[in-house]
């Protein structure tokens, strides 16, 4: 409830009168100076868009003092940024012009910590449109964002997958909902991290250590999964699609509508997933990789001149089949029920971010509220059927003071903190012991230009948590606390409209979880010991990249050398219970990881583009042995033939592409080395207009060749079981007005 008290409250707060400040303007096509209708114009910062009207007109209304951005978007055109500063009451007129493309060069991204474009962050934050996830031909969230380079995953099957981010997952990355912290017990490769890709307008990733906007747990990296815009102003619209894989079985289908007037603005989705055991290259079935899932999100929210308020609530219930021995004896044939060996969980969230605008300061306020429970369901021949029962109460906060800005600075500063409670159910397993966490921290971040063309952000933050469990028969109390400096400064630098420089440098940080401090038995069928004593795991992180792009050609690279002090892991000992299982123990040392990324694009022909990517990593412990789940150097690379028009098909393509994975031959302790294989792909989509009703479809074939192969990430490889083989995914999306 204490959401909705802060909703209302900053919804109904005594405003005085505010100016009545307008945008318009005309958008033409750069070449032929013809008006182009129905260009999405969009205010990120107010959460609010409308639409070019059929003579190339659009008017913005009701806007705030203050700096705003507003982002031209159209179909075939490269997209425009403009700033537009408004100091006083009165309207301005906005012109533009817009140059036909394929590449999108740069777009306005949040999680650098402002409202910015992608080339003014120091911080390279890549993007994901949510429109591209669909065509993938992935099954889960996370496997539809693998192929930037630098991102990969780890996979028990199709379902329970993790991202990995320059080698760094679990506790060491952050996945953001809308810009809230996931808490879903992810100290695991088994616990996956519960989200969809079901109503999402883009994602953005950082690569590498962000704890200066974050906090703990940031040290590799950042992917935020931001919602659907709403609606035009003005419009209802709504969607439907629907996806069937060909290896699974999968039937995936979602449905979602949303509305906007000048002052209010709402949306409804709702989704269903369901797949079989998945098949490998040999048409053998791998047990117990089903896995089913329902979700419901939805939203309602404010537009006006003093703030913007939101108001939003999501639900997950998956259902996840382990692929592990002790279920194998249950699992006699391929099937969508999960009866045996799988994880029951339920995620809600609900959120709300505000932001009111006094005078010419902004002032951010989000809360949210996440319950997870987590239950294990094993199978008769236990004691007891249901395993583990565990719930995570997370209620998380933050304010932010933007300060007057101008063309050349933006200041910022902030308070976040968070409270989390874990309590056991009815279930004789505990998986963690119940724990209370508690989080506070300051931090401030600046944008400057120091010259012309070159820009520098910097911050420092502090952040002060508290841990505290209860005893239990197998392990002791513990009652600790951490109190860490996070700090970056980096720089971007255009030595032309076409080439730009970045440089950053930041020391981040992430606390032992609540498993590596108190872990003492069985857990992923091994006997797992923590240990209290263990330290804060620092990271101190140099970055340089380049960006280059004209109008055919489009060029991304990357390095980075992150050393790691108190790297926290665990490996095997020479104990053993008195069972005689090998006790695998947390402890503590120095490492580093060295890799780079590159990426280009090339547009040789209108009709046809061109993309390859190739992502290294090396990563070990300072006495020489190697790091864990760091995954195989892969090169990506594909082919598209697109047409704008064939007779009635409208926005045709084909594509043909692949991934090739080195061999990995720097395994960890309890690992081992991996392969090199080769995959091929391929899809081919359209839209046509049936009746006045557009409907879009595609073809997606993955590992067309039906490759038999491990991939060095899987957890399944040390069961002998191969990746998925062939998949021809068919997708279809029906969008409508109301």
């Amino acid at each position: 409830m204490k959401l909705y008290y802060l909703w209302f409250l900053l919804l109904f707060i005594n405003q005085p009168i505010f100016a009545q400040n307008t945008v318009s303007g005309e958008v033409k096509d750069y070449t032929s100076k013809e008006t182009l209708p129905y260009v999405s114009v969009y205010l990120p910062q107010l959460n609010k868009g409308t639409q070019t009207n059929e003579n190339g007109i659009f008017e913005l209304t009701n806007l705030p003092l203050g700096e705003l951005k507003i982002q031209f978007s159209f179909l075939g055109y490269k997209s425009i940024i403009k700033s537009v500063f408004i100091t006083k009451e009165h309207d301005i007129q906005l012109d533009i012009e817009m140059e036909s493309s394929v590449f999108q060069v740069e777009e306005v991204v949040i999680s650098g910590g402002t409202y910015s474009t992608q080339h003014q962050n120091a911080i390279k934050i890549e993007l994901v449109k949510g429109s591209e996830l669909s065509s993938t031909g992935a099954q889960s969230f996370t496997e539809a964002i693998v192929d930037i380079p630098g991102v990969d995953m780890i996979s028990k099957g199709n379902g329970v997958v993790k991202p990995v981010i320059r080698g760094l997952s679990m506790t060491n990355i952050l996945l953001l909902n809308n810009g809230v912290k996931m808490e879903n017990f992810q100290f695991s490769e088994n616990h996956p991290f519960i989200i969809d890709e079901f109503g999402i307008d883009r994602v953005e990733i950082i690569k590498g250590p962000a704890s200066l906007l974050y906090g703990s747990d940031a040290v590799g990296g950042v992917i935020n999964v931001l919602k659907e815009k709403p609606a035009p102003v003005g419009f209802i619209l709504g969607d439907f699609n629907s996806q069937y894989h060909s290896n699974t079985q999968g039937i995936v289908s979602n449905f979602g509508v949303k509305g906007s007037n000048e002052t209010f603005f709402w949306g409804i989705r709702a989704g269903v997933k369901s797949h079989t055991d998945y098949k490998d290259g040999n048409g053998d079935y791998v047990p117990n990789t089903r896995f089913n899932e329902t979700s419901i999100k939805s939203n309602v929210g404010m537009n006006k001149s003093f703030g913007v308020f939101r108001l939003n609530y999501d639900y997950n219930a998956p259902k996840f089949g382990m692929s592990i021995n002790d279920a194998f004896p249950f699992i006699t044939e391929n099937g969508r029920e999960n009866n045996y060996w799988y994880q029951d969980l339920k995620n809600h969230v609900i959120s709300t971010r505000n932001t009111l605008f006094i005078d010419k300061y902004s002032l951010n306020v989000n809360a949210s509220y996440q319950l997870n429970n987590r239950v294990l369901q094993t199978d008769d021949t236990k004691p007891f059927y249901e395993m583990v029962n565990i719930d995570s109460n997370t209620f998380s906060y933050e304010a932010k003071v933007n300060f007057p800005s101008n063309e050349k600075t933006t200041y910022i500063v902030g308070v976040q903190g968070a409270s989390n409670t874990i309590k056991n159910n009815d279930a004789p397993n505990h998986l963690l012991p119940d724990a209370n966490v508690n989080d506070i921290a300051l931090f401030a971040f600046a944008q400057f230009n120091l010259f012309k063309n070159l820009k520098a952000q910097t911050g420092i933050r502090y952040d002060y948590r508290s841990i505290n469990t209860q005893a239990e028969p197998n392990r002791g109390a513990v009652d600790t606390n951490f109190g860490d400096i996070s700090s970056s400064f980096g720089t971007t630098y255009n030595l032309s409209k076409k080439i730009l420089f970045r440089t950053n440098i930041a020391s981040a940080f992430r606390t032992p979880n609540i498993a590596e401090l108190t872990q003492n038995g069985i857990h992923g069928g091994r006997y797992e010991q923590g240990n209290p004593d263990l330290k804060s795991q620092r990271s101190y992180e140099i970055d340089l990249s380049s960006h280059y792009h004209s109008k055919k050609l489009l060029i991304d690279i990357s390095g980075f050398y992150n050393a790691i002090n108190n790297y926290i892991f665990i490996a095997p000992s020479n104990e053993k219970t008195i069972n005689n299982d090998i006790i695998y123990k947390y402890s503590q040392t120095n490492a580093t990881i060295v890799g780079g990324e590159i990426a280009i694009d090339l547009l040789p022909f209108e009709w046809l583009s061109l993309n390859t990517s190739y992502a290294y990593l090396k990563g070990e412990q300072n006495d020489g042995n190697n790091l864990p789940f760091i995954p195989q150097n892969k090169l990506r690379f594909h082919a598209k033939f697109q047409k704008d028009n064939i007779g009635a098909f409208q926005n045709s393509f084909f594509k043909i592409g692949g991934t090739f994975a080195d061999q990995q031959n720097n395994p960890s302790l309890f690992e081992t080395e991996t392969n090199s294989y080769v995959l091929l792909n391929m899809g081919v989509g359209s839209s046509i207009k049936i009746s006045n009703q557009l409907i879009s479809f595609s073809i997606q074939a993955n590992n067309l060749l039906d490759k038999t192969y491990i991939d060095h990430l899987s957890t399944l490889k040390e069961l002998g079981l191969y990746n998925i083989g062939r998949n021809i995914s068919f997708n279809l999306k029906i969008p409508f007005n109301l």
